[in-house]
This record gives structure tokens, sequence and C-alpha cells, in this order.
């Protein structure tokens, strides 16, 4: 994957906020929701980023509304290949595509299907090919 922060070019200001500020990230059909644990209530400051042709191309934040250049939460998603990946293949997958599983580094990821109900794989064997939710 080619990263995507060079064609952002973002302010400083903006990529040192995407880098400590605590976000917490969910895969959403594709897109990534976007959530700033920094403050008191998160659920007021979560945001849905779209991610398009593998960038994150919009955010639902007013930053993102209001600003030429990316918002934070753009940037925190750029910053984080594997986040980005994830939801790009999510897209491939609710389109109806499939995804290579060729140089995929989860197969090393440990299991924790022990910890969950016998229907229910974790999500480290499904992402690594090792289980299917259709077992």
């Amino acid at each position: 994957m080619t990263p995507v922060l060079p064609e952002f070019d973002p302010p400083v200001r903006v990529l040192k906020r995407a880098q400590y500020e605590a976000f917490a990230f969910e895969l959403l059909d594709g897109d990534v929701r976007v959530r700033n644990e920094s403050y008191a209530d998160p659920t007021a400051h979560e945001y849905r980023v779209r991610i398009r042709d593998g960038v994150p191309d919009s955010c639902s934040c007013p930053a993102d509304a209001s600003s030429d250049g990316p918002c934070k939460h753009r940037v925190a998603v750029a910053i984080r290949p594997r986040i980005l990946d994830l939801a790009i293949q999510m897209r491939v997958v609710a389109d109806g595509g499939s995804t290579s599983r060729g140089d995929d580094d989860t197969a090393d990821l440990p299991c924790e299907c022990e910890q969950l109900s016998e229907a229910l794989p974790c999500w480290n064997c499904i992402d690594a090919g090792r289980r299917d939710l259709s077992e």
C-alpha cells in the first residue's frame, strides 16, 4: 500500500494532534468511525471518515467541512496503514469482491477463539483466514 500522507500535506499542528490524541477506530462497511477518547465524553467526538480509492477523503466532523486541508481524523486514519488497509479490504468484500491474503502479516496473530462462543471465531482468525464466519 502506498502511504497517502504526502498527498494530504497536513499542517504540522494537525499531524501532531493525529499522532498524540487518543483515537479509537471502528470499521464501518469500508469506512472508519474515529472516536476521540481524549475528551470526557468521547461519544460526542465520533466522526465517520469515508475511504474512497484507498484514501480517507472526507470526514463528518465540522473541521473537515470548514478547512482547506484534511482534518485530524482523516490524518489519523492515513498515518495508520493497518487501519486504512483493513477498511479498504472491508470495502472490497462489502462490494462483493474478495481480498488477497498473499503477504498478510496477520497469520502470526494469536488466536482468541477460546474466549468466545463456539459459533463465533475471533477477529485474528477471521482476518488471517484461519476461520470463516460461516463455519
